[in-house]
């Protein structure tokens, strides 16, 4: 399969995955449940949120002016969603909003209660 397919294929993906606008994640990303969940290392800023704000940018970029880099890191986010997807939320439903699976997986641009 050539480069540009795989860039289609990985485009596509990764807008399935992102189902919150640039708007939508730059604003959660600004609230304290936010930056509450997810693996920090040495005090700092969480792997999720700093990865949130690299989807922003991502989404916000033409699909022309992205680069091998920009659709590698658009193929890691795909994967951190569907795995988190698949290990599930809360057992109780009504959990789920404020659970840190929910809030972490919105931290990668996810909203699992999003219905279109």
């Amino acid at each position: 399969m050539a480069k540009a397919d795989d860039h289609a294929e990985t485009f596509a993906a990764f807008h399935e995955a992102v189902n919150m606008t640039p708007a939508k994640l730059e604003a959660y990303l600004e609230t304290d449940e936010s930056q509450s969940v997810g693996q920090k290392t040495g005090g700092g800023e969480a792997t999720g949120h700093r990865e949130g704000r690299r989807i922003v940018a991502l989404l916000r970029t033409k699909k022309a002016d992205l680069s091998d880099d920009d659709y590698a890191h658009m193929a890691k986010v795909v994967g951190y969603v569907h795995r988190h997807l698949k290990q599930g939320g809360p057992e109780d439903k009504s959990a789920v909003k404020d659970s840190p699976w929910r809030l972490s997986l919105m931290n990668w641009g996810h909203d699992p209660l999003k219905h279109d």
